[in-house]
C-alpha cells in the first residue's frame, strides 16, 4: 500500500484545482469589465495562432492518435479524435464565426415602465465561471473557449485523456489570443492532468468558484457529472436521434436524408440511431433507403417486417431501440402510423433530435407540434443539430433539459440576466 503517496497526490490535485478556481473567479470579475472589441481581438488572435501553429497541433494529435489506436478505440472514436488541415481550418474559421456574432452581454432583453414611473430593464450578463468537461474531440477546446470568452465567462476546460496532447496544443493558442488582447490569462484555463481525481474535485468541491458545469461526451461521463456536480449542469445524457419516414415521404428525399443523418459522421450526437417507417409505405421506402445505407457500410438491425423486406437486415433486440451506437449501425422499425411513431420516440428517445420526412404538411405540422425533443426537423437531416449550422458560430453541446438552455448551447445560451431599475426618487408606500 502507498497510502502516504496517494494522500500526497490527492493533496496536490486539491491544491491545483483550488488555484484554478481562484484564478477563474478573478478572471470572471475582470471579464465583466472588458469590451466586446477586446474579447473579439483575443478571439481573432487565437484563430490566427491556430492557423500559424497547425503543424504543432497535428504533431500533438499524431501522438494522441497513436496511443488511441494502441488502446483499440473504435473507428468512430478515432474519427472524433483525428485532426487534419481541414479540421484545423474549421476550428479557426469557427472562432471567426463567433467573432461575427452580436455581443451577447449587456443586451436589453426587455424593458417596461411601471405606473409609479420606474423603468425596469432585463439585461443579459455572463454566467460567471463555467467548467467544461469533454471527451475525444479536441476541437471542443477551441469552440468552448471561444464561446465562453465571447460571452464574458471564465472557463476551466477538462479534455479527455485520449485527446490530452491535442487539446493542450490548441489551448496554448487560446492563451496567445488572451495575451494579445491584454486579457487576464486565467480567463481560459485547462486542467493540466489526466488524473480522474481532478474531475471529481471539480464537480464536488468547487461550488464557490464554479457557476455551472457543461459535460460533453458519452453516457457514462454525463451521468457521472449529473450525479456528482454540486453546481447546475447544462447537458444531455444521450443523442438517441430518430428519423421518421411518413407514408407521404418522397422516396428520393427519404433516402438522401436518412443516409446523411446516419452516415455523414456516425460518431456525433446528432447522428440518427433509429429509423421509423410507416407500414403503408414500407415496401416502397425500405428497400431503397436501407439499400443505400448498406452500400455505405451500415448494419441494419430490424423488426420482423424489416427482415422480410431487407435481405441483409439482422434481427433487432429489445436493447437496440434505446442504444446510441455512435457507429455505422441503425435500428429500423415499421410503425402503424404517425401516432405509433411518436409513441416509439417518446418511449425510447432521449429528447435530443428527431426528423420527419413527409410531403403531407399537416402530418409534419402535427409531428413538430406534439413532439417535445430539443430539436425537431422536417425534411432535413438530424446532422443539422449543431450550433454552427444554426448560425450560432459554434456550440459546446446540445442541451436536452428544460431549464435555462435547450438545444445548441452557444454564446447567447451562456448568459443569464439581471434586472436594472431606473427611478427619480420613488419610495415604496
Amino acid at each position: 500500500m502507498n497510502t502516504d503517496n496517494d494522500n500526497e497526490a490527492l493533496a496536490s490535485i486539491d491544491s491545483m484545482m483550488t488555484e484554478l478556481g481562484i484564478g477563474a473567479r478573478a478572471a470572471a470579475s475582470e471579464l465583466a469589465r472588458t469590451t466586446a472589441e477586446a474579447r473579439n481581438l483575443a478571439l481573432q488572435a487565437a484563430a490566427n495562432a491556430i492557423r500559424d501553429r497547425s503543424s504543432t497541433i497535428i504533431d500533438a494529435n499524431k501522438v494522441d492518435m497513436a496511443a488511441a489506436t494502441k488502446r483499440g478505440l473504435s473507428a468512430a472514436m478515432l474519427d472524433r479524435l483525428a485532426l487534419d488541415d481541414a479540421r484545423i481550418e474549421g476550428m479557426a474559421s469557427g472562432i471567426e464565426s463567433i467573432i461575427a456574432l452580436d455581443d451577447p452581454v449587456g443586451k436589453v432583453l426587455a424593458e417596461w415602465r411601471r405606473p409609479n414611473g420606474l423603468r425596469i430593464q432585463r439585461v443579459s450578463v455572463p454566467l460567471g465561471v463555467i467548467g467544461i468537461i469533454y471527451e475525444s474531440r479536441p476541437n471542443v477546446t477551441a469552440d468552448a473557449a471561444g464561446l465562453c470568452l465571447k460571452s464574458g465567462n471564465a472557463v476551466i476546460l477538462r479534455g479527455g485523456s485520449e485527446s490530452f496532447n491535442s487539446s493542450q496544443a490548441i489551448f496554448s493558442c487560446m492563451q496567445i489570443g488572451l495575451r494579445a488582447a491584454g486579457i487576464i490569462e486565467t480567463a481560459v484555463q485547462m486542467i493540466p492532468t489526466t488524473d480522474r481525481a481532478a474531475v471529481g474535485y471539480l464537480l464536488s468541491s468547487m461550488p464557490e468558484y464554479l457557476d455551472v458545469v457543461v459535460p460533453r461526451g458519452g453516457k457514462n461521463l454525463i451521468k457521472r457529472v449529473q450525479q456528482e456536480a454540486r453546481v447546475p449542469v447544462i447537458g444531455h445524457l444521450e443523442g438517441l436521434c430518430h428519423v421518421y419516414l411518413h407514408k407521404s415521404a418522397n422516396t428520393e428525399m427519404a433516402t438522401a436524408v436518412t443516409l446523411n443523418a446516419k452516415m455523414r459522421r456516425t460518431g456525433i450526437c446528432g447522428a440518427a440511431e433509429t429509423l421509423l417507417v410507416d407500414r403503408d409505405a414500407a415496401s416502397r421506402l425500405l428497400p431503397p433507403v436501407c439499400g443505400a445505407l448498406i452500400d455505405a457500410g451500415c448494419e441494419i438491425r430490424g423488426d420482423e417486417t424489416v427482415m422480410s423486406l431487407v435481405e441483409a437486415a439482422i434481427p433487432a433486440t429489445d436493447d437496440d431501440w434505446s442504444e446510441e451506437y455512435l457507429d455505422a449501425i441503425i435500428s429500423v422499425s415499421v410503425v402503424d402510423d404517425i401516432d405509433a411513431a411518436m409513441e416509439h420516440i417518446r418511449r425510447f428517445g432521449s429528447g435530443h433530435t428527431e426528423s420527419i420526412v413527409a410531403s403531407d404538411q399537416d402530418a409534419a405540422d402535427r409531428f413538430l407540434r406534439e413532439m417535445d425533443s430539443a430539436i425537431l426537423l422536417h425534411n432535413a437531416s438530424t446532422q443539422y443539430a449543431d450550433g454552427g449550422e444554426f448560425g450560432m458560430g459554434a456550440e459546446i453541446g446540445i442541451a436536452t433539459g428544460r431549464i435555462h438552455a435547450r438545444g445548441p448551447v452557444g454564446a447567447e445560451q451562456l448568459t443569464s440576466y439581471k434586472y436594472v431599475v431606473h427611478g427619480d426618487g420613488q419610495v415604496r408606500p
